[in-house]
């Protein structure tokens, strides 16, 4: 122990370190930036098309399908899911692990070459899949006139708030504009014999700048610059255009006026639309908090300069305000449990000194695990705060146990410098091997794959960034304190800890006595694993727990191709619906394309009436109810772990009618199942569209083209955009030219008169119409048709319907190319659950080849290993008993607790091998080494359970978060202690029963081997 020789006697140095350390701790964590959940980037990348008036079929034909066959050929490529509505869709790319950004700029260049070449696509982005939002901070403006506060977001809101270094973007919707419209009177066109076209280009040209030469020969060559552009309407009204019969002014046939622009109403707030929506983004250096101190002061600055009258400024929401309220929540949690670990320490020592020292670990443990986070750029949210309150009661483990056993070696009589020197070194060897079993217990995680395995990795890798701090404080900090400031008087043990050890030494001596006490023990452990391994059905299950944070976000699917008065009206009765939800504060609707986001803010503090999820369950319901009879196709949390419905089964195949009878015989068989509410499918909806017919022979008769008829149907709904004019000193706007008689009835257009060779004739000469109908949405899986089954859940949780749904789908008669499976969250729930079991089974394999090494034995790795089942039977009956849910967060929670139960088994076993290898027979070596080590384990079980107890109990937001994982740890870790000391001492014996017998066994053999011989 040369190591620990050299830190007791450089004092000083380790002085040093720890002021280093706090002062870096403290840097480090002003710098962390804060979070609600860690930033979770996949390597998928999300492809939006923009394909005008195309219907869906169209676009799959023209623009996705060769898409996908390019997408699908590039290196990495791992599945593509596709969704395309009326004039729009949206390809999802997922690549291999550490593919996503090289996916990316593939993507970009495919589209980039291949645009031009893609019929009807207007535009398209492509963006790489992350959780960061764009923006974080929402206001609105209300409640007074638009124009008003048109002018004021644009002069003054937004300019002074894009000033603060803290702020991004501001981005502002909803903004009262005007353009200008040159409306052509079609009569007057005839009269004149004019084309729409050639007015058009005649007022290009005429509003116009542009460089026309230089002056070479002058000083400074200035540039010659020409500059018709018309600086308000009345010059334009007085464009000259020649004509036939002289020239005319542009008023002679149009009509020029400056009007607001309709636009289709995007926000609403308690179903009025009259507001501005304002989204406000940070600079990536700041945290959501900073950002919002920033905007918050500066809207009071201009409120205080009275520059907002006449309407109505209020927040909508901000995410700061949720990521502070959950890690204050996390951190008063972390704080006390650090507080309830300290007093469960001075009980067990009844040694001030000792608590202090103890007390110096956690702080400076906590500050080093900052330190390492701020290098690997990890935030502070809600997850890493968790582990770190996983880490409290763990990071004192090591710390205890090291403290402990000079504690006991002070105790014995030996001198200051030899406890530390001796008392370390006996239990360095079981401290660095429970360190590194429940270090590598997290190394599997790393199988888990998307958004989940994300955040479970963050947990997962904060955990043992806070052990292994923990490890090299114990190592550094408690030798050096413990050598002068620790003062222990050689004394008695006290009466009522001799009792405890006495009663247990007892129960050990009695079952090392008969090897059938020992089998029955174990025979009885076994039983209890098995009864408790067949409640685990009785369990909630689900994928990850949901934030209760007094907010809500969902989104309503609207079907595809909805006119906006339609639009309107739903929006209106999905407005009064939530309005009378009690404990709804204030709710608002954002359109995009055909979704619809409800963004609800509830009653807090002393105005809460009901809990959060009675009220979430309230919406939905109310919500769910307008399927019926408005054009809802799904409703959906947008805060869920799977972002859609809870049940969503995927039908795929290439023929739309055989797609139809799976998805009707499915539907028919999931309204069987309890507890399914609310089925719709993605197909549920076709739009119908009039298909142009040519009649070829009528159109040559009349000397007519296929192209004159296109030229002609397409100038009834003529509109062309001709650049921008001034309409005052400041401001200009778009203007645009259009004609006064557009198509409204089949029958108008039909009885239109076309000029052809032979005269005036109606357009119903040279084409017809068909009527045909298409859906109004289409789905891929890696470029096949399919149609996803969506429904919601009512009264059960998601496991046990997952359950129902698989029987559902395996008792359907599938035709052959054709496949129904799971999506959504009961996919991901499926694959999380096998996932997490190929974790747990890879962490027990090598926690096996860590303990195997530290040993130096094959067989011992088996004594500790046997109590990780009974931890699972603590961990089952606390969910049960508490009613919590078993999801990933406390899937992870086995994992740490597997870690924490096998330092105790480890504690146990080392000192039994110490002890054998001076002499001392077994059973006399393993009663010594429960006494030994009952106190150690008593106090890191008791102050582990302690320092999570505030976890378990915690609510509000992080609420969910905290306590199935917490109650996991703390009964599993109970009942797992008082089983770790009496199973392994049994299993250990009967390892020797075995070893003894099987010796018997080859001595005899070897006995009758040598008497045939003789």
């Amino acid at each position: 122990m040369r190591f620990i020789e050299f830190i007791v006697k450089r004092k000083i140095l380790i002085g040093l370190i720890f002021v280093f350390i706090v002062v870096a701790g403290i840097l480090s964590t002003s710098s962390l930036d804060k979070k609600l959940l860690p930033t979770q980037v996949e390597d998928g990348v999300i492809v939006n098309l923009a394909a005008g008036n195309l219907d869906a079929l169209q676009i799959e034909e023209e623009i996705v399908t060769p898409l996908e066959k390019r997408f699908s050929s590039i290196e990495g490529f791992e599945r593509m899911s596709t969704n395309i509505q009326v004039g729009n869709s949206t390809v999802q790319v997922f690549f291999d692990e550490g593919k996503g950004e090289e996916g990316l700029r593939e993507i970009q260049a495919i589209m980039n070459t291949h645009q031009q070449q893609l019929t009807g696509l207007e535009d398209f982005s492509a963006i790489q899949l992350s959780t960061d939002q764009p923006y974080e901070f929402f206001m609105e403006m209300s409640n007074g006139n638009l124009d008003e506060m048109t002018r004021f977001a644009s002069d003054i809101l937004k300019p002074r708030l894009e000033e603060l270094q803290e702020v991004r973007e501001v981005d502002i919707s909803g903004l009262k504009e005007y353009e200008a419209i040159v409306e052509l009177d079609k009569d007057q066109l005839t009269e004149y014999n004019l084309e729409p076209t050639y007015i058009s280009n005649l007022i290009q040209i005429t509003n116009n700048t542009s460089t026309v030469g230089t002056l070479s020969d002058e000083e400074n060559t200035p540039l010659l610059r020409w500059d018709t552009t018309y600086s308000n309407t009345e010059e334009l009204k007085s464009l000259s255009i020649p004509t036939q019969n002289g020239n005319i002014s542009l008023d002679d046939i149009a009509t020029v006026s400056v009007q607001p622009i309709n636009k289709i109403t995007s926000t609403w707030k308690e179903g009025d639309s009259n507001l501005l929506l304002i989204q406000i983004g940070r600079v990536s250096d700041v945290t959501q908090i900073d950002m919002a101190d920033a905007v918050r002061s500066e809207i009071q600055a201009i409120r205080d300069e009275g520059l907002v009258d006449g309407f109505e400024l209020n927040e909508i929401v901000a995410q700061s305000d949720y990521v502070e309220s959950s890690i204050n929540g996390v951190q008063s949690n972390i704080l006390i449990g650090g507080l309830v670990a300290l007093v469960i320490l001075i009980l067990f020592l009844r040694n001030l000194r000792a608590t202090t020292i103890i007390g110096l670990s956690i702080p400076s443990s906590i500050l080093l695990t900052f330190v390492v986070m701020n290098l690997f750029h990890y935030s502070l949210n809600i997850v890493s705060l968790i582990a770190l309150g996983l880490g409290i009661g763990m990071i004192v483990d090591s710390s205890i146990v090291i403290l402990e056993s000079i504690y006991r070696k002070k105790e014995q009589g030996l001198t200051k410098y030899e406890s530390v020197i001796q008392g370390t070194k006996e239990v360095a060897s079981a401290v660095i091997a429970s360190m590194l079993t429940t270090i590598v217990v997290f190394l599997p995680i790393g199988f888990l794959g998307g958004e989940v395995g994300q955040v479970v990795t963050v947990l997962s890798i904060v955990v043992a960034i806070a052990l292994t701090s923990s490890v090299v404080v114990s190592f550094t900090l408690i030798p050096t304190f413990s050598e002068k400031f620790l003062k222990v008087k050689p004394k008695r043990i006290r009466k009522k800890e001799r009792r405890i050890v006495k009663f247990y030494s007892a129960c050990v001596s009695w079952l090392l006595q008969k090897i059938w006490r020992r089998i029955s023990v174990l025979i009885l452990f076994v039983m209890m694993f098995i009864g408790t391994m067949t409640l685990v059905t009785n369990i909630p299950m689900n994928v990850m727990p949901d934030i209760y944070n007094r907010y809500a976000e969902l989104v309503v699917t609207l079907e595809s191709g909805l006119s906006q008065e339609k639009t309107e009206e739903t929006v209106d009765e999905i407005s009064n619906r939530l309005s009378n939800v009690t404990d709804i504060e204030t709710h608002y609707v954002i359109r995009d394309t055909n979704y619809l986001l409800l963004l609800v803010n509830m009653t807090k503090d002393e105005n809460i009436t009901r809990d959060q999820k009675e009220v979430n369950e309230e919406i939905l319901g109310e919500l769910r109810e307008l399927q019926n009879d408005y054009p809802i196709s799904n409703i959906a949390s947008a805060l869920s772990a799977g972002g859609g419905s809870p049940v969503q089964v995927t039908v795929q195949g290439e023929d739309f009618q055989e797609l139809d009878k799976l998805v009707a015989e499915l539907t028919g068989e999931l309204n069987k199942v309890e507890g399914i509410v609310g089925i719709t499918n993605t197909n549920k909806n076709k739009s119908e569209t009039k298909q142009i017919v040519l009649k070829q022979d009528n159109i040559q008769d009349d000397g007519l083209t296929s192209s004159q008829i296109k030229q002609f149907v397409e100038q009834l709904s003529f509109e062309i955009p001709m650049g921008t004019i001034a309409t005052s000193t400041d401001d200009t706007t778009p203007l645009k030219l259009t004609l006064d008689d557009s198509l409204l009835t089949e029958n108008q257009l039909m009885d239109m008169e076309i000029p052809t060779l032979n005269g005036e004739k109606v357009l119903s000469n040279y084409i017809s119409l068909e009527t045909r109908k298409s859906p109004n949405q289409i789905t891929h899986e890696d470029g096949i048709r399919s149609i996803t089954v969506s429904a919601d859940i009512e009264g059960r949780d998601l496991g046990s319907v997952n359950r129902d749904v698989q029987n559902v789908i395996e008792s359907l008669d599938t035709p052959e190319s054709y496949e129904v499976s799971l999506a959504g969250d009961l996919e991901a729930q499926q694959e999380s659950m096998n996932e997490m079991l190929i974790v747990l089974a890879t962490a027990i394999f090598l926690v096996y080849c860590v303990m195997a090494v530290q040993f130096n034995h094959l067989a011992q790795p088996l004594i500790v290993m046997s109590v990780i089942p009974m931890t699972f039977v603590g961990a089952i009956l606390g969910l049960l008993m508490t009613n919590q849910e078993l999801n990933m967060i406390s899937g992870v929670g086995l994992l740490v607790l597997i870690g924490i139960i096998l330092n105790n088994a480890i504690l146990l076993l080392d000192r039994t091998n110490q002890l054998r290898k001076t002499g001392q027979p077994i059973k006399y070596a393993l009663v010594e080494a429960g006494k030994n080590r009952i106190r150690p384990i008593f106090m890191t079980t008791f102050t582990t359970a302690g320092g999570m107890l505030p976890l378990a109990l915690a609510t509000g937001t992080a609420g969910n978060f905290q306590s199935p994982l917490a109650i996991v740890v703390i009964f599993g870790l109970l009942f797992g202690t008082l089983i770790t000391l009496i199973l392994v001492p049994s299993v250990y014996m009967l390892f020797h029963d075995v070893r003894q017998g099987l010796k018997k066994i080859f001595k005899r053999s070897e006995h009758k081997d040598v008497s045939i011989e003789n």
